[in-house]
């Protein structure tokens, strides 16, 4: 992972603005991210588990979790998944 964790984080969590993202990363690189419907309540629209954040070495990795991601929320809002995909 080229990016420190604080890095990886602020890009993740920023692409979802309005809307607020938390992203938790543990000791072993495994990522979970969760993103809220409004600022207002904490009502959880969706929740990734098991990403493999030393997977994201680049630009092209990061965007491709990210698009992935958005597309899980546009089209299973409030649900809670793994990565279809491995990273």
């Amino acid at each position: 992972m080229f990016l420190s964790a604080l890095e990886l984080r602020n890009i993740i969590e920023s692409s979802f603005l309005p809307k607020r993202c938390q992203c938790t990363l543990s000791p072993d690189l495994s990522m979970t991210v969760k993103v809220f419907g409004d600022h207002q309540t904490d009502r959880v629209d969706l929740v990734v588990t098991g990403i493999d954040a030393s997977q994201l070495n680049g630009c092209r990795e990061i965007n491709e979790l990210i698009a992935e991601l958005r597309y899980d929320l546009a089209h299973n809002p409030r649900q809670v998944a793994p990565l279809r995909r491995a990273f």
